[in-house]
């Protein structure tokens, strides 16, 4: 039996969900959209938690804070109009520190929800950052990149350790290196793969690929149709995890904002195809293209 299609295999009730956050009321406020902290980045790769942050803002979070080693705060902070960006002790290497877990705690107690993992980097001291964040917060949490990778090998630590619902966002190397197999053994099923980690490690798993699939910890499991080759370049990924981040600061669950955000993402990614071609096409693309995605949807 084929699985849904994100495009069709919306429930009539997740469907009004998401249709209520395009209607805003006349007198909400920022802080009714929900408050999107990121964290990431690292020396050279500061681009990543950028995209990240701005796709959460173009995908209707109220607040977004943007958390990063203090080696790159300038660069950043620099390049983020809307974004409050806020440097986390570092390590030589330019990677959060073990300094950078006491320093964050300010900006947890104010978020809703957490993107975790672009450009952070699979230094050992940033890999126990994230396996403290996991452990120590009970807030959702969408981990990505280097985030996944904090657990390679390990993926049951992190079923032992989160507190909260969890997202993980994958692409086929990602989950090799979680679940210690080949990406050609997930490649080779990719729907069972899914499903059956989504199930048991307890989370919602967004395995990144030629038909995205999304699966609930309780096995539900959908594909998505949008999205062409264009979208293989980098930073797309770190779109995607601030898309997912801001539907659920905004109320959905975790599956439901997975799969709108799937699907969302793929749209952005065909409109700026149709714009500048799938050779030419960069992940601030799907920046742009994103807001006529929202109204199209």
């Amino acid at each position: 039996m084929s699985p849904p299609v994100i495009a069709r295999a919306r429930s009539a009730r997740s469907n009004l969900a998401f249709r209520l956050l395009l209607h805003r009321r006349p007198d909400s406020q920022k802080g009714d959209y929900g408050h999107v902290l990121g964290i990431g980045g690292s020396v050279g790769f500061a681009g990543a938690p950028m995209l990240s942050a701005l796709a959460a803002l173009r995908s209707g979070a109220g607040l977004v804070t943007l958390a990063v080693p203090e080696e790159i705060y300038f660069v950043v902070a620099s390049q983020m109009l809307e974004v409050m960006v806020h440097p986390l002790p570092a390590t030589e290497q330019g990677t959060l520190g073990p300094g950078s877990w006491s320093a964050l705690q300010p900006l947890l107690a104010k978020a809703d929800v957490i993107a975790v993992g672009p450009g952070l980097s699979q230094q050992p001291a940033a890999q126990r950052f994230v396996q403290k964040l996991i452990a120590g917060v009970d807030l959702p949490i969408v981990l990505d990149a280097d985030g996944i990778n904090a657990f390679a090998g390990r993926s049951r630590a992190l079923l032992r350790k989160a507190r909260g619902p969890v997202v993980i966002t994958p692409h086929p190397g990602e989950m090799a290196r979680l679940l210690g197999i080949s990406v050609d053994a997930v490649q080779r099923n990719r729907l069972k793969t899914a499903r059956e980690t989504a199930k048991q490690l307890r989370v919602t798993v967004v395995l990144k690929g030629h038909r995205t699939v999304v699966a609930s910890p309780a096995g539900e499991t959908c594909t998505n149709t949008t999205g062409n080759p264009g979208m293989a370049t980098a930073g797309v990924g770190d779109v995607l995890t601030g898309i997912i981040a801001a539907l659920i600061g905004q109320g959905l669950s975790p599956f439901e904002a997975a799969k709108a955000g799937v699907h969302l993402h793929g749209l952005s990614g065909d409109l700026a195809a149709r714009r500048v071609g799938q050779i030419s096409l960069i992940a601030s693309d799907l920046l742009a293209a994103l807001p006529v995605a929202f109204r199209r949807r």
